[in-house]
C-alpha cells in the first residue's frame, strides 16, 4: 500500500473576521492574530516548524448610514441657523409670504453641486401655483415672483445667474457635497464683505464679515405677502 506523505508544514487558510468586529477592530485584531497563530501550532502537533506565518488577512465591513428622504428629488443641506432665522423672520413679518415661498421653491430646485436653479420666473410661479390651482386658492403672479426675487437678491440669499436662472447663497442652502461647495466658494471669493455670498439680510446676524450699512429696513416689516 502506498502512503501519501503528510504535509506537516501546510498552513491553514486565514479565518474571516466576523462583521461584528467593526467597532472593536483594534482590540480584536490582537485576539485574531493569536487564534490564527494558535491554530497553526495545533496543526503541527506542538512540534517546532521552520515555516512562519507571513500574513494575516483581516476582513471587515465599512458601514454607513443611508439617508431616507421622501420623494425622488434628492435633498439639500441647509444651515440650521438660517432655517431657524427663516421661521423667526416669517413670524415677525420681516419677510413676506411671497418672499419665503419663492426662496424655498428655488432652494428645492438646485442642480446638484452648482447652487443654481434654472427656473424662469414664470416656471417658479407655475410651480408654486400647482396646489393652489387644485384647490381654487389664490395664485401668485409672475410679477410678484419678480419682486420677491429682487428682494431676495437684496438680502443676499440669492443672486441672478444669467438667462433668468437664480443661484442660491451656498453658505445658507446647498445641494451637494463639501468639496463641491468649496469649489463654488472659491469661485465667489471676494474681499468685499458686502459681496455675495458674504452679506445676509435683513437682520445682520450671520457670523461672517458683512456690510453693516442699509440692510435693516423697518419698512420691510410692514409689507404684506
Amino acid at each position: 500500500m502506498t502512503h501519501q506523505p503528510a504535509n506537516r508544514h501546510r498552513r491553514a487558510a486565514p479565518r474571516a473576521v466576523p462583521a461584528a468586529m467593526d467597532d472593536v477592530l483594534a482590540n480584536d485584531l490582537v485576539e485574531l492574530l493569536g487564534l490564527q497563530l494558535g491554530e497553526t501550532n495545533e496543526r503541527s502537533g506542538g512540534r517546532s516548524s521552520a515555516s512562519r506565518v507571513k500574513s494575516v488577512t483581516v476582513e471587515y465591513e465599512n458601514r454607513r448610514s443611508v439617508h431616507d428622504m421622501a420623494g425622488d428629488s434628492g435633498y439639500s443641506l441647509a444651515s440650521n441657523w438660517f432655517t431657524q432665522l427663516l421661521a423667526q423672520l416669517a413670524i415677525a413679518k420681516r419677510i413676506t409670504k411671497s418672499e419665503l415661498c419663492v426662496f424655498l421653491y428655488v432652494a428645492g430646485g438646485q442642480i446638484k453641486g452648482t447652487g443654481v436653479t434654472e427656473y424662469t420666473q414664470q416656471q417658479i410661479a407655475d410651480g408654486l401655483n400647482k396646489r393652489a390651482k387644485e384647490t381654487g386658492a389664490p395664485c401668485i403672479s409672475r410679477s410678484t415672483v419678480n419682486r420677491a426675487i429682487k428682494v431676495l437678491c437684496d438680502y443676499g440669499w440669492v443672486e441672478r445667474h444669467g438667462n433668468g436662472a437664480v443661484r442660491l447663497n451656498v453658505k445658507l442652502w446647498f445641494r451637494g457635497n463639501s468639496d463641491e461647495q468649496q469649489v463654488l466658494l472659491e469661485e465667489l471669493k471676494s474681499d468685499d464683505p458686502a459681496a455675495f455670498p458674504n452679506y445676509i439680510g435683513p437682520d445682520l446676524q450671520m457670523p461672517l464679515p458683512f456690510d453693516t450699512q442699509g440692510a435693516t429696513d423697518a419698512a420691510r416689516g410692514k409689507r404684506t405677502g
